[in-house]
Parts: C-alpha cells; sequence; structure tokens
C-alpha cells in the first residue's frame, strides 16, 4: 500500500514516526499520525489547528490520563528521550486508518495517498481512540473539515 503514498502521505508518515520518537512511545498510533499529518501545511489550515496546539492537546491528555490515576506532572520537565534503533509497529488503530485513507483517496478520483486523504481518514476515528481525543480537545468540527476538504479536490 504504501507505494500508493504520494510524497506528502509518505513525509506525513514518516513525521508520524518521529512525533512518536519525540514523545517516547513505543508504538505509532492514530494520534502520531494526526501529528505527522500536521506536518503538512494543507492539511494543517484544512483541520484549522496547527503541529504546537495539536501536541499541546496531546499533552493535556496525557496529564489528564496520568491524574486519574493520582500521577501529578504539573511542573515536571520530560528529560529528552533516546531513539531506538528498533522500528515502532504501528498500533491496529493506526493500520486501520490506512485503507480508510486509500477509500478517500478513490473517492476523490485520485491515484495517490495525499495526506489530505490520511487526514479524512483520521476524522472518522470514534472516541476513545486518541485522534479523536485530539480533535475533540481542540474543539474540532469534523464535518466543516471534511466538507473543507472534499471542496479544494485533493
Amino acid at each position: 500500500m504504501f507505494e500508493q503514498f504520494a510524497a506528502g502521505a509518505r513525509a506525513a508518515v514518516t513525521s508520524a514516526v518521529d512525533e512518536a520518537s519525540l514523545r517516547g512511545d513505543r508504538r505509532i498510533g492514530t494520534e502520531h499520525l494526526l501529528l505527522g499529518v500536521l506536518h503538512e501545511p494543507g492539511a494543517a489550515r484544512a483541520l484549522g489547528a496547527d503541529l504546537d496546539s495539536a501536541r499541546a492537546a496531546l499533552d493535556d491528555l496525557d496529564r489528564c490520563a496520568l491524574a486519574v490515576v493520582g500521577i501529578d506532572v504539573q511542573g515536571i520537565e520530560r528529560a529528552p528521550i533516546p531513539g531506538s534503533r528498533k522500528r515502532a509497529p504501528f498500533t491496529s488503530g493506526a493500520r486501520a486508518v490506512l485503507p480508510r485513507a486509500l477509500v478517500e483517496t478513490r473517492r476523490a478520483g485520485s491515484r495517490r495517498i495525499a495526506p489530505e486523504h490520511l487526514l479524512l481518514a483520521l476524522l472518522d476515528c470514534e472516541r476513545p481512540d486518541p485522534a479523536a481525543e485530539v480533535l475533540e480537545h481542540l474543539g474540532t468540527d469534523r464535518e466543516t473539515v471534511r466538507e473543507r476538504l472534499r471542496a479544494t479536490a485533493v
């Protein structure tokens, strides 16, 4: 399937891998794909959110999850995380986004998966999926974003 990815989508997936590594996560999830897609200006414009605000939303969600189990990380700086030589696997949720992106690509009449197709597929994620949680935290109106993306005829 990766041979059907346009350069921008390949860059978005590479950025997702980098985002997972920066966060110290062992697996690449939908939240990392969302962050990776936001490296692409067109997708970020369509979403109406930038990479920094999405990262902040994910950090807020992490803090809330830790607070639920009694861990207060307020004021604690995250130490740099050394890179791993191992290739991180994709979560089942992240793997499910890829065929949905292909469906969006075909719906648009395109031959190559673009970052916008990945974003359309991510918009279909439902809670408790991490990408859905981030989108909700950002106050994203999914239908408006879908219309915006489809109107540009990716």
